[in-house]
């Protein structure tokens, strides 16, 4: 006989567990303190299986049915109910333990393993480019959810303001973000990330870092001296100018670098770019290779004794970022001073090196004195040969000189600054 509202809701505790059969598998199970669940009872491969369908009165007697029903359909297709509902569950666990967020931390914490104390600035742009531009868009969704189009709508997003640098990288990481999900996510069987780069927004033509020439040297000098921003970032930019370093390798500076007693900023390998490249190539580790050496001049390292003695307790480098001691200055703090001293699309800090460059090769210097100071000659021969204390003295002169060019470039001796090297010089 057919169960009623009315009897499953009177039905009471006898002090034994008993069953109200209802039709077609169902019945409810009471407990002999009164509780009450629904239960289905079907054969499975010649045995009588049982699966709970949730308790009473969560669950009513009509939705028990429907419950039931549902179960008969499987049955009815040679699916088994009971496993059926396991594997959504275990489908819903896996995508909310899954999310496209906690997936790329996960990954970030990989990349964390892989990458050396000098490429820590990657780890940092990731993590600035995911927070603007995709954990927006992505971060809450399942990371069996996201589909190319989801994945080509964020990289739509980024081209769109023309950050076409920034739409590369991210394809990038997107890739290896989800090579890295197909082995550690149970179940996931397709890559959306595959072949993005197809329909990739093609980049305008490249070009290159704008730097001065020296008779416009006097006027950024000028204008540099007026800044009225932080003196740190002014400092920082006339330290690029004195030095010919990097920014990457300016930011990435710590106070145990300099050696002002000998004049010298000594650059572990894994921090200076050319390095970085030759020890990926040759598959050496930064300790089989001597840091890169670069000489000071006078006007150099008063500068960077003024920095040293700005050092906070909690500051880790020389230039520190202005909301966290702990983390350095940012490469768009140096070019934004730049762009607002009017040199837009006419200088960065990368295009400070080619300032230098240029200047320093026209007066006379020898070219291999030149691409030693920039490191831009062959890793193991900027390593080795031009770190000899020979060719660091060579290189002290000639930084010396610049750096007093500099000064009657900012006297205004555009003439004298830019004399050309004599024999007896």
């Amino acid at each position: 006989m057919a169960l009623t509202d009315v009897a499953v809701r009177q039905a009471r505790a006898t002090g034994k567990d008993y069953t109200l059969p209802d039709f077609d598998g169902l019945s409810l199970a009471v407990s002999a303190t009164g509780g009450k669940s629904w239960h289905f009872r079907y054969y499975w491969s010649a045995k009588q299986k049982r699966m709970s369908l949730g308790t009473y009165p969560e669950v009513s007697l009509r939705e028990a049915r429907a419950l039931r029903d549902e179960a008969r359909a499987l049955l009815a297709k040679g699916i088994n109910p009971k496993i059926d509902r396991k594997q959504k569950l275990r489908t819903v666990r896996l995508a909310t333990e899954n999310s496209f967020k906690a997936v790329y931390l996960q990954w970030l914490e990989h990349r964390k393993l892989e990458l050396k104390e000098g490429r820590q600035s990657t780890l940092s742009q990731i993590q600035r480019i995911f927070d603007k531009d995709v954990l927006p868009v992505l971060g809450t969704m399942s990371i069996y959810e996201v589909r190319r189009p989801d994945l080509l709508d964020v990289l739509a997003r980024v081209e769109k303001r023309r950050a076409f640098t920034t739409a590369e990288k991210v394809r990038t990481w997107f890739g290896q973000l989800f090579r890295f999900a197909m082995v550690k996510v149970e179940g996931l069987e397709s890559n959306p990330a595959s072949n993005l780069d197809v329909v990739a927004a093609p980049k305008p033509p490249v070009a290159h870092n704008p730097y001065l020439r020296m008779h416009e040297l006097s006027e950024l000098l000028h204008k540099l001296r007026g800044y009225r921003g932080k003196i740190t970032t002014q400092l920082g930019i006339r330290l690029l100018l004195l030095t010919g370093v990097r920014t990457g390798e300016l930011r990435l500076a710590t106070p145990d670098q300099f050696d002002l007693e000998r004049g010298l900023w000594i650059i572990p390998p894994e921090v200076v770019k050319q390095l970085q490249d030759g020890m990926r190539k040759r598959g050496q580790r930064p300790q089989d290779i001597p840091p890169y050496v670069v000489p000071l001049s006078v006007q150099a390292i008063e500068i960077v004794r003024y920095l040293l003695e700005q050092v906070k307790p909690a500051q880790r480098y020389l230039l520190a970022h202005r909301g966290d001691l702990k983390k350095r200055i940012s490469e768009n703090t140096l070019n934004g001073a730049l762009k607002r001293m009017g040199y837009k699309d006419l200088l960065t800090g990368h295009g400070i090196r080619g300032t230098l460059s240029t200047a320093l090769n026209e007066i006379g210097y020898p070219k291999i004195w030149v691409d030693a100071q920039l490191s831009h000659a062959d890793p193991n021969k900027v390593s080795a040969t031009y770190n000899h204390a020979q060719y660091v003295e060579l290189r002290r002169k000639m930084m010396q000189d610049w750096s007093d060019r500099l000064d009657l470039l900012e006297q205004g001796e555009v003439k004298a600054a830019s004399a050309h090297l004599t024999m007896s010089d």
